[in-house]
């Protein structure tokens, strides 16, 4: 990251609200900001991402109320957390009966702990920001060797305009656990606001974590999510993504491999419409031997939209007998869309399988034409061809309620049908 010459990063924050308590990862995030800068397309990693618009806006912290029935997911049974505008509302959260599963608020995470896990690696500007100045968050713990009675879902809602949200997570799934959290992102009313979440979390020992994330926001919104997770030996963990909304998102998800026989798996689905900007940078990094890892991203991009991918796969001198996998598939549904894709293996091992790929084309236009001969009109060839295109990532979404409403979703935005 660049050296700060003009405090644009102490500017931006100088309207936010001071912590009254200043707990040791305020203090390491509010000193580091004071040498930095927000990043520009000279630096590598944010090349095809453009946030200078946006970072000379000031957004505002507020409090506010929202009619959580509109979120909800039918029949989800499940643990609700519920943040409005970066803040923890108890009151409109439901914690279940549920042995497995404690819910405490971030202050509530061990900070020691917390530190020693995460030494050594790198933020950007935007994850300090959310650190210095965290308005509420979550500390998940799911205890060892149990398995969580009822997926926990964490609502995210903007409500006001020129709002930022800094709402800050982590998640600890204990030694033989096993746990799905459910992670919702929307707005209304929320015209030039700001999401920007952190993320966080330990896949311990023999522990099973799935994360399902869904970003819907209006697209007068930016969205930057930084997210860094631990694996443990023979360790399972599991992310999809699926992005529709805001104007400008930007997905930045880091998983450290700190042990043998572990199994890594990130998908994702990003549709672009308008002048949408869509933007995931993945990084898996392999440490120990004897580790699967498999990644799959697809886009489909209309309208004037971009498509960012840029995923790294690193392994490591000790880490043989890794397989890795990863792909970057993208369709684009006009002449004026775009997509930059840049995978990346990075290898330091001599007895490994790794794999990477990446495409970007049109749809099959013999293949439209085969579906009208058979009576089936444009739209409905086009809609056919992208869930075929697409199917298999939602696909890996196995919660049915979930998944119901991520069809209900695609039909009423896109008129898609799964």
């Amino acid at each position: 990251m660049e050296l700060v010459l003009d405090n644009k990063v102490l500017e931006f924050v100088s309207d936010f609200k001071k912590p009254e308590t200043i707990s040791k990862v305020r203090k390491q995030a509010l000193d580091a900001l004071t040498g930095m800068d927000f990043p520009t397309t000279r630096v590598e990693e944010w090349k095809y991402t453009r946030v200078a618009k946006y970072v000379k806006r000031k957004y505002k912290q507020t409090q506010a109320s929202t009619n959580i029935e509109e979120y909800a997911i039918a029949d989800l049974n499940a643990h609700q957390l519920v943040f409005v505008n970066g803040y923890y509302d108890e009151s409109l959260s439901t914690i279940l009966d549920d042995d497995a599963v404690s819910v405490q608020k971030i202050d509530e995470l061990d900070e020691e702990y917390y530190s020693d896990l995460v030494d050594g690696t790198e933020e950007n500007v935007f994850s300090l920001i959310n650190k210095a100045y965290q308005t509420g968050g979550v500390f998940i713990q799911i205890k060892k060797n149990k398995k969580a009675n009822h997926p926990i879902h964490m609502i995210h809602v903007l409500e006001g305009e020129e709002v930022i949200a800094n709402a800050r997570h982590f998640v600890l799934a204990e030694n033989g656990s096993k746990s799905e959290v459910i992670a919702t992102f929307h707005s209304k009313n929320s015209a030039n606001s700001f999401t920007n979440v952190v993320l966080e979390g330990h896949v311990e020992s023999n522990a099973s974590l799935t994360i399902n994330k869904l970003q819907t926001e209006a697209k007068d919104v930016l969205h930057i999510s930084n997210e860094l997770f631990v694996q443990d030996e023979s360790s399972n963990f599991l992310i999809n993504t699926i992005t529709t909304g805001a104007q400008l998102t930007r997905n930045g998800l880091d998983v450290i491999v700190e042990g043998e026989n572990c199994h890594t798996e990130m998908n994702g689905a990003y549709l672009g419409t308008e002048n949408q900007h869509m933007d995931n940078h993945t990084l898996i990094d392999q440490l120990y031997s004897n580790c699967t890892s498999s990644e799959s991203y697809k886009g489909v991009m209309d309208g004037k939209s971009v498509g960012v991918f840029n995923g790294k796969v690193i392994v490591r001198q000790d880490a043989q007998k890794i397989a890795a996998y990863q792909s970057n598939k993208n369709i684009l549904l006009s002449k004026t869309a775009s997509v930059n894709s840049k995978p990346e293996l990075e290898i330091y091992a001599d007895d490994v399988r790794c794999s990477h790929g990446s495409t970007i084309g049109e749809l099959d236009q013999e293949a439209i034409y085969y579906l009208r001969s058979r009576g089936i009109s444009a739209a409905s060839a086009k809609q056919l061809l992208v869930a075929g295109f697409i199917g298999d990532i939602l696909d890996k979404v196995e919660n049915e309620a979930l998944r119901a409403d991520i069809d209900e979703l695609f039909l009423n935005d896109f008129g898609w049908k799964f």
